[in-house]
């Protein structure tokens, strides 16, 4: 699973997209049907816009070579992310603005919807960044930067050895010995404790920043986004959750009784331990299971890392989108740096927009594997996101997605549409005559994209909850992590993580992209509704063997989601997209052949969920 990074950037805004030049024609050629009000508020518009653009790029500027480039002892790109930051929390968050924001919503029924809309946008963004307490902003920025660097300029280490966390995720895919395994998750884990005097520094600073204009907490404030409450946006995690939750359960069994079998334990355990699992926090279980007949990390590894970045732009712009810009290929960091770099970079994959029209770039270490075919799809989709919603019809502070929610579904889609079986036929990843097990295919994608709802629903969702909105005790961050994991996933610490550990803050959401994990889970929703309709009513094909390639309408289809931005109600165009309202029900449609197989595997076993 791979996300965009919300860096000091506002996270209301930071998949915006605009062409000052474009937007004040726009406006211009409007003025002449506007009232005296809305031309007054959208005079304002113009010159906030174009303030926000030229401070979000220099931002967005600072935190890329912060990211891109960590030299450790070199303060420099911290210190100019910092003052970069700083100057656009100052803009955002002005008392001014602000003010203007408010009284121009005093007036909204004299307002067009685009203006109403963006001077919502405008005061979401300046609760993240309030001048009224700017000594606690500048705090907060300071204390983002430098757990950033903490995070990413981490020397991980097995056995006296440094190592990438790639690395890691290879050795936890592929080894069978338990003890390399415990030795390889644990060297995962020891960047947390370092982490915790500057997370629980960072929830302080965050929630005072928002409390400043009214909202109870952080939590409440990013889940606001959604025009959702706190409580709302709980509730729909813990439904999702449910509707997922006989399948999860049967997938527990499963793996807890193969896992046992292929690390020749002879007692099943009843919880499945995390140093089991092929993942650092047992979000994707995917690499458990081969299916006979593909083998795409055989086939990706002689075409190497750049033919997979080139292949996802070939499947976009068979859909009908445009070529890359040149400066994508130019601007981007986008494979592993030589072991001589001398400075590391988060490795963690994103996708980024950087002056708000032209220069999108992508922040990878891709490989020549399945993952990174996969993620390299995903990212792609992001970026075609940005360069979708960056048009004249769509004013500057509402080109993001409809929601968080929908660029990461756009994304996941597409990398779902990647790893289908005709489509990799067609590109001759796989032999066209080769017979696979349908229901081992099935099984790999559940162990994907059903077995991450609980991580991301349930515990990432509820520990953020916890921390932001309940005050989560210093002394039982770590206990009520594991609480949550078990409770959620069913996997247990494989040796005992006291309070001396901060195992959440391994994951990087936790502290660069806090409280919003909900996106993925509400992502992975909307993906198979989107799915489930291009498959049945466009392309009349099975959804579980699709073949988007080519197939303009599709194109078509996505384009229309993606081109309006925020400036489209994000429920509305769900239900008018797909006719349905956000439900779960497409996705367990979609893995309910699934459900026969394993009740007859897990037949006779124990049931500890």
């Amino acid at each position: 699973m791979k996300k965009l990074i919300f860096t000091g950037l506002t996270a209301a805004v930071l998949f915006s997209s605009c062409s000052s030049q474009k937007t004040e024609s726009a406006g211009t050629e409007q003025t002449a049907e506007m009232t005296q009000v809305q031309q007054e508020a959208q005079t304002f518009l113009d010159q906030y816009s174009k303030t926000y653009q030229d401070l979000y790029t220099k931002s967005a500027e600072a935190e890329w070579a912060s990211n891109t480039k960590i030299v450790e002892g070199d303060s420099t790109n911290a210190v100019a992310t910092r003052r970069a930051n700083e100057a656009f929390a100052a803009f955002t968050g002005s008392a001014e603005n602000i003010n203007t924001a408010k009284a121009m919503l005093e007036k909204k029924d004299q307002l067009t919807p685009l203006q109403v809309k963006q001077y919502e946008a405008i005061l979401y963004a300046g609760a993240n960044n309030p001048q009224i307490i700017p000594e606690v902003v500048k705090a907060r920025i300071k204390a983002e930067t430098e757990q950033t660097e903490k995070l990413y300029g981490f020397d991980y280490r097995i056995y006296q050895k440094s190592v990438s966390t790639n690395d890691i995720d290879n050795i936890l895919k592929s080894e069978n010995d338990l003890k390399k395994r415990l030795d390889a998750w644990q060297a995962s884990k020891a960047v947390g404790p370092g982490l915790k005097t500057g997370l629980l520094n960072l929830r302080d600073l965050r929630n005072k920043t928002v409390q400043s204009l009214g909202y109870d907490d952080y939590f409440t404030y990013q889940a606001s986004d959604y025009g959702m409450t706190r409580a709302e946006m709980m509730d729909l995690m813990k439904q999702i959750n449910q509707e997922l939750r006989p399948l999860y359960r049967e997938l527990h069994t499963y793996a807890r009784y193969e896992l046992a079998k292929k690390y020749g334990v002879k007692e099943v355990p009843d919880y499945l331990p995390a140093h089991w699992l092929p993942n650092r926090w047992g979000q994707d279980w995917s690499s458990m299971v081969d299916v006979k007949g593909i083998d795409l990390d055989a086939a990706l590894k002689p075409k190497g890392p750049e033919w997979i970045v080139k292949q996802g732009e070939r499947f976009y712009t068979s859909l009908g989108f445009p070529s890359l810009p040149q400066t994508f290929y130019e601007k981007s960091s986008l494979y592993p740096l030589p072991p001589n770099a001398g400075y590391k970079k988060n490795n963690h994959a994103s996708a980024w927009h950087m002056d708000l029209d032209k220069d999108v770039r992508s922040l990878m270490s891709v490989e020549p594997n399945s993952e990174w075919y996969e993620t390299s799809h995903h990212e792609l989709g992001h970026i075609y996101y940005y360069m979708t919603y960056t048009n004249p019809d769509v004013p500057v502070l509402l080109r993001v997605g409809a929601n968080r929610a929908y660029h990461e579904a756009i994304g996941s889609l597409m990398g779902l549409a990647a790893m289908q079986k005709p489509f990799l036929t067609e590109l001759n990843l796989i032999d066209k005559d080769t017979q696979t097990d349908d229901v081992q295919s099935l099984l790999k994608e559940a162990l994907n994209y059903v077995v991450f709802i609980p991580f991301s629903s349930g515990v990432m969702s509820e520990w953020e909850n916890d921390f932001y909105a309940n005050n989560l005790p210093a002394d039982q961050l770590n206990k009520r992590w594991w609480e949550l994991k078990k409770k959620y996933q069913g996997i247990v610490p494989p040796t005992e993580r006291g309070e001396n550990y901060l195992d959440p803050a391994t994951k990087t959401h936790i502290n660069d992209d806090a409280a919003q994990y909900y996106d993925y889970a509400m992502s992975y929703v909307i993906l198979f509704q989107l799915h489930d309709h291009i498959a049945k009513e466009i392309l009349k094909q099975d959804p579980h063997a699709t073949n988007y390639y080519g197939k303009k309408e599709v194109g078509n289809f996505l384009r229309d989601i993606m081109y309006p931005g925020a400036s489209a109600d994000w429920r509305q165009m769900l239900k008018d997209k797909t006719g349905e309202e956000l439900s779960a029900r497409a996705m367990v449609a979609y893995f309910q052949p699934l459900m026969d197989y394993l009740k007859e595997q897990n037949k006779g076993r124990k049931y500890t969920l």
